[in-house]
């Protein structure tokens, strides 16, 4: 039983990856706030 590597879960693998962590930080509100400026500006009337 000893000898046997205990498997280490997924979600702390992906919280134990600094640059991983960084990169989602980043990309994930960016790409909100790039959807959420496009959503505006297709509400937006168009002028006559």
């Amino acid at each position: 039983m000893a000898d046997q590597e205990e498997r280490v879960p997924v979600m702390q693998q992906v919280l134990d990856n600094h640059f991983l962590l960084l990169f989602l930080g980043i990309t994930i509100p960016t790409v909100i706030y790039v959807l959420w400026g496009v959503m505006e500006v297709a509400n937006i009337a168009v002028a006559r």
